[in-house]
């Protein structure tokens, strides 16, 4: 990138200097043109005997001089401003596909190491079960194990399949009304028996809305396993909905590090994750959040992160409801 960026700086330079020399140029052989119009001027007429008709030639040759230096002017500073918005799109457009191109590349190292981590624990622990005799209690312990890895690969495909079906353009939301208090309980329920003491709720029953439960479903779920991986696992997790006449107020609350200021606007972005992914420790693709903000938009809603004090971040959703 800092290559392109400094090649692609001198060649504008050197555009923008040609273009300099080029005005210069003409506007030097517009004088000479009109010193040569003044001499056969003079050689025609002479400004003693005829001052009148002389006067009004030579100021016909200053308007002329005039225009052509106001047209060199405006062409050269048209030429140039077309010269910097097309540089400003090769530039932009370049950017974009480097960032995206690295984003891409970070997404794919993300999920082949979220792919691989749930099948080899379940792979480990049916192992385990196979050419081990373990009591019942045992069993039923490595059984859930897999049940829970399962689930995060199921929670992963759908993020998967349901971004790139937004994407394209090819995913049709339904617009169907549901118990949006309902949902919102049972899915704090599975993650609450998934992680045993990590979550509390605050739910406030009777809220109703038109719209897709199923990707309702998953923009609970991204907010949730969002709050499980940047959150210490003995802070709690705070799922609250409250509701006036029009909207419903889905909170998320955790006691994490939190967000940067910087970072807030950026996390919704596609692929967008902070840090190296070879490096990061916390698990992610960068599409989850990414996919809450789809589907929030979608349901005409909005989402945004704040602080939470002391420490943490505070995920809002303000849904119309019925």
């Amino acid at each position: 990138m800092r290559v392109f960026t400094s090649l692609y700086l001198l060649l504008l330079g050197y555009i923008v200097v040609a273009l300099g020399f080029w005005e210069y140029s003409l506007q030097k052989q517009s004088g000479r043109i009109y010193a040569q119009e003044v001499l056969t001027l003079k050689s025609r007429i002479d400004s003693a005997r005829a001052p009148y008709e002389y006067h009004i030639e030579h100021e016909l040759l200053q308007t002329n001089l005039e225009k052509r230096t106001y047209q060199y002017i405006g062409e050269g500073s048209a030429f140039l401003i077309v010269i910097l918005i097309g540089a400003s799109i090769v530039y932009t457009s370049f950017r974009r596909r480097i960032i995206l191109s690295r984003q891409q590349n970070n997404f794919m190292l993300s999920v082949t190491h979220e792919l691989k981590s749930p099948i080899a624990a379940m792979k480990l622990n049916l192992q385990t079960l196979e050419r081990h005799k373990l009591d019942e209690n045992k069993k039923t312990v490595l059984i859930e194990r897999c049940i829970k890895e399962a689930n995060r690969l199921n929670d992963l495909c759908n993020n998967v399949l349901f971004a790139s079906q937004i994407d394209g353009r090819q995913y049709k939301p339904t617009s169907e009304p549901f118990n949006l208090s309902e949902m919102t309980e049972q899915v704090v329920e599975q993650y609450a028996a998934r992680y045993p003491q990590r979550f509390e709720d605050d739910i406030a029953a009777g809220c109703h809305m038109k719209g897709d439960m199923v990707m309702m479903q998953i923009v609970l779920n991204n907010l949730l396993e969002n709050a499980i991986k940047y959150t210490p696992a003995d802070t709690p997790i705070l799922v609250r909905l409250t509701r006036n006449d029009k909207t419903a107020l889905i909170q998320v609350i955790d006691e994490g590090q939190g967000i940067p200021d910087d970072e807030k606007k950026k996390i919704f972005n596609k692929f967008y994750r902070v840090g190296n992914e070879e490096s990061r420790k916390s698990k992610g693709t960068g599409i989850g959040l990414y996919l809450v903000h789809k589907v929030v938009k979608q349901h005409k809603g909005r989402i945004t992160v704040t602080d939470n004090h002391p420490t943490g971040a505070v995920f809002e959703i303000v849904l119309p409801i019925s």
